[in-house]
């Protein structure tokens, strides 16, 4: 559907992507399945309030909230300021004291589709050392694409021993964004990311060893220096905007104390320099 489509249609399509029956649906929506049927037949016209609360019953994330209100003849709700104005001043300022405090280790600010739109110094430093490129800030009007360095085969790719691995990872984490908006631009990302050479499916299993570490490390060796992170993903708790919604804040934390003491060294050598 990909946002497309009459309020009859996405309602439908929605329900079954959610792998629900109208008698499901109805009880977390709280309404009769009969007055359902009647919604996804025509019968009855639904109210805005109760075009929200079948969004919220089916987990739909704000933007698409926006499109089944314009499908059934209502205003948007939600506002989608963009990225760096004054109406997401609020968020900018919680974005910033994140980072900060993430130094000297990276910190980066994609959005849904992983473009970059906002580095620390650790994570300029990072991307420098492993690009062989001097060390600036990122620039959200012509964004790098994050998914497509990690994937693509000749940027990050050499540099990585446990590529298969990590690259397994984030193409599920890409799969359950493309399954969970269904929007054109994240299926669209999704086939351009499966199509670069001998990336592995989202459900392709490794081979189940005995022990395995708490975390999968992301593993760098880059002019005989090794370096091995982990990352964490935050998202704001309580979103009121489509833009808010759609940030992600990725940490990068040392999993080991050699390289806790190169990024460490590396922001001792700038703030020297």
């Amino acid at each position: 559907m990909n946002g497309t489509g009459s309020f009859i249609e996405q309602m439908r399509w929605w329900r079954k992507r959610r792998g629900l029956s109208q008698l499901a649906l109805a009880n977390l929506a709280e309404i009769s399945q009969r007055h359902l049927s009647f919604l996804e037949v025509g019968r009855a016209q639904p109210s805005r309030e109760m075009v929200l609360r079948l969004a919220a019953a089916l987990e739909l994330p704000l933007r698409q909230q926006n499109t089944l209100l314009l499908s059934a003849g209502f205003a948007p709700v939600w506002g989608e300021a963009p990225y760096g104005t004054p109406a997401l001043q609020l968020v900018d300022r919680a974005l910033d004291h994140m980072m900060t405090q993430q130094e000297p280790f990276p910190a980066l600010v994609v959005d849904r589709r992983w473009n970059v739109l906002r580095e620390n110094e650790g994570s300029q430093r990072l991307t420098a050392f492993l690009n062989d490129t001097p060390k600036r800030p990122a620039d959200p009007d012509n964004p790098v694409n994050l998914a497509d360095v990690l994937l693509a085969p000749n940027i990050l790719r050499p540099l990585m021993p446990n590529w298969a691995e990590v690259a397994r990872d984030f193409i599920r984490f890409v799969h359950a964004d493309a399954q969970a908006d269904g929007s054109s631009d994240t299926a669209a990302l999704l086939q351009r990311l499966m199509a670069y050479p001998d990336v592995p499916k989202p459900f392709d299993i490794d081979r189940i060893e005995e022990s395995h570490e708490p975390v999968l490390t992301m593993e760098f060796v880059k002019n005989g220096v090794p370096l091995r992170l982990f990352t964490t993903i935050a998202t704001l708790g309580t979103p009121q905007d489509v833009t808010a919604q759609e940030i992600r804040i990725e940490c990068f934390f040392p999993a080991d104390e050699a390289t806790e003491q190169v990024f460490r060294n590396w922001a001792e050598t700038d703030f020297a320099g």
